[in-house]
């Protein structure tokens, strides 16, 4: 196998990127659900910078313009109406005509200035509130000059929490199971679909995959051959801070469909060595198990709600596969879902409202959300193939999920409105169980 070492190259490198806080507002300016009828105004100057780093600055520049539009609650100025052009104009409050952008209808602007020391760079970022000429963030993010995405994907995301309260995807990760049939691995791509890389090389089915709590460790299933060349699906583990993959459970039949508990102690999943696929809560460090669920049906797909109290799972024992959900503790069960033929991978969302599903209508899986008792239930997709396996981004505005509408199943995203899809996966063979990791800390 692959060494794992080769691979940390995908994550962002944090450890070295610090900002200073030079002063910023503790209120959001921006309700997302109000903004998505009608866009919030935003002016992106570009970055003040000597000619030196001219190709730098419109690198970070052109970062920060995909992410934030990638909210889809802005809706840009273009530079040519920009009235200020003087090379005399500053980033700081005072240091430029604020007439200048609310004369163009600019609600809110960006300024920013690129400088260097020996080994860093130095992007300083002001926000302002134009109509009331308030400034609302002002920081100053430090970083390597190798790693120009990570600074500017961390200043989008200052910005966004500053003006919405809620924080910024673009440092998060989204990982999937992609190849053909039989023989798929591990690939995990940014927030976007871009940065994709490949980080498992069993050459056999890796699927089901789960990231833990702080992002460093993944869960994943994979079809394994035992001694008497009898297969069964084990559940692995793959650690970026060790650099290493451990088996986590071989019990005989099925180890999948594994959800790290929010304290990352504990993870449920799907084991059947008793007989019938049950849901199981698995202590990898204490080395053990605690079943969960006990009925006639299947009980797969577990999923925790972000305070770590319930659980949601599919359930075939009343005959239909349908939604569930119990406490944390095996009790307390409640169905959740009645309608269609098969309702599958339930994802909760990050604020704990609201659990997407797929479910089985018109003679195809749709992506649906349902409050957490199961009603004011909404169809995000309709007639467009194949839509399956919902997984909320850490800010519960984004799903991504796996659709074949254009052909080989793909990874999409779309807004929680199921609005502005957008297509992330090309040319990885099917793409399937997408999972977004939470923010790094």
């Amino acid at each position: 196998m692959k060494s794992l070492r080769q691979l940390m190259g995908f994550l962002p490198v944090l450890i070295f990127l610090c900002f200073t806080r030079l002063g910023f507002a503790d209120q959001a300016y921006i309700s997302v659900g109000n903004a998505k009828a009608k866009k919030t105004v935003l002016a992106l100057a570009a970055p003040k910078a000597l000619a030196t780093l001219s190709a730098v600055a419109n690198q970070i520049s052109s970062t920060l313009y995909n992410d934030l539009q990638f909210m889809d609650i802005f809706r840009f100025i273009a530079n040519e109406a920009f009235l200020d052009n003087s090379p005399t104009s500053g980033i700081t409050l005072g240091s430029f005509k604020m007439t200048d952008w609310s004369s163009i209808g600019v609600e809110f602007l960006v300024k920013s200035a690129v400088t260097e020391d020996e080994s860093n760079l130095l992007f300083e970022v002001h926000v302002f509130e134009v109509n009331s000429a308030k400034e609302v963030l002002s920081k100053r993010f430090i970083g390597p000059k190798t790693d120009l995405k990570t600074i500017a994907h961390t200043a989008a995301n200052e910005i966004v929490r500053t003006l919405t309260g809620l924080p910024g995807v673009f440092l998060t990760k989204i990982v999937s199971s992609c190849g053909k049939k039989d023989r798929k691995e591990l690939y995990i791509m940014d927030y976007d679909g871009t940065n994709v890389k490949q980080v498992t090389f069993h050459k056999s089915n890796a699927f089901a995959p789960a990231w833990s709590p702080a992002g460093d460790r993944i869960a994943y299933s994979l079809v394994t051959k035992r001694s008497n060349n009898v297969r069964n699906i084990d559940l692995w583990e793959l650690s970026f801070a060790t650099n290493t993959v451990r088996r986590l459970s071989n019990r005989m039949g099925i180890n999948s469909g594994a959800a790290y508990s929010p304290d990352g102690t504990a993870i449920a999943m799907t084991m059947s060595f008793l007989g019938n696929p049950e849901i199981f809560a698995l202590r990898p460090e204490a080395g053990t198990v605690t079943q969960l669920t006990k009925s006639f049906g299947f009980d797969v797909d577990p999923t925790w709600s972000p305070d770590g109290k319930w659980l949601a799972f599919v359930s075939s024992r009343t005959g239909m596969p349908m939604v569930y959900k119990m406490a944390s503790d095996g009790n307390k069960l409640q169905r959740l879902t009645y309608a269609g033929r098969y309702n599958a991978t339930p994802s909760w969302s990050p604020q704990g409202d609201r659990i997407a599903f797929a479910g089985w209508i018109d003679n195809l899986f749709d992506i649906f959300l349902m409050d957490v008792d199961g009603k004011k239930i909404e169809r995000l997709t309709k007639a467009q193939g194949n839509n399956e396996d919902p997984s909320f981004s850490p800010d519960g505005n984004f799903i991504v999920f796996s659709s074949n509408r254009a052909g080989g199943k793909n990874l999409y995203v779309m807004n929680v409105d199921g609005t502005f899809v957008k297509r992330l996966t090309y040319g990885l063979g099917d793409c399937v169980a997408p999972k977004w990791s939470l923010p790094p800390k």
